[in-house]
């Protein structure tokens, strides 16, 4: 299965990935998302429109999900970052299928959101995770992110925590 930019005839699809998730993670407790303020069909609209979100696609389904962009939130400015703004991206609304979910999906559609953000010259990638989702911690803190605040956002219980990853040139054994 290889990662593809999602377009018009995967919304309903990719809608049903976000509203799958956000039930589970309601069932755990954790309010990060729901389906009327955050991730809704406006926001999963809007990134199929600009051609920002990338997707696994199964038998027709929607399995995996990455938005990925230069949306950086002026809120976290001041927060202690290593990358230069204008060369920085974010990653948005990574999602894995539940009934997908530990088959290694989430960490290839974060390698290729880095691979990608780094041939289109962003230097590092920011993002945010929600304090009560240790599962997305851990995936991101082995991945090499730091973090370097955390910033509240209406109507959720708890923070979310900023992280950095500097993206460097994959070098060869011939290069060295």
């Amino acid at each position: 299965m290889e990662i593809i930019p999602l377009g018009k005839e995967h919304r309903k699809s990719l809608i049903a990935l976000y509203r799958a998730v956000t039930a589970v993670l309601k069932r755990q407790g954790n309010d990060q998302w729901d389906r009327w303020i955050y991730p809704n069909r406006f926001t999963i609209g809007g990134d199929i429109r600009k051609g920002t979100v990338y997707g696994i696609v199964d038998q027709g389904r929607v399995v995996g999900a990455i938005a990925m962009d230069k949306d950086i939130r002026e809120a976290t400015a001041s927060y202690p970052w290593t990358g230069r703004k204008d060369e920085a991206w974010s990653i948005h609304r990574l999602a894995v299928h539940p009934e997908r979910q530990g088959q290694g999906l989430g960490g290839r559609l974060l390698r290729f959101g880095e691979d990608r953000i780094r041939a289109s010259g962003g230097t590092s990638i920011r993002l945010e995770v929600y304090a009560a989702n240790p599962g997305a911690i851990g995936m991101y803190e082995r991945a090499g992110y730091g973090r370097v605040g955390e910033t509240r956002y209406p109507m959720r219980k708890h923070p979310y925590f900023c992280y950095e990853k500097l993206l460097h040139e994959e070098t060869s054994p011939s290069d060295t």
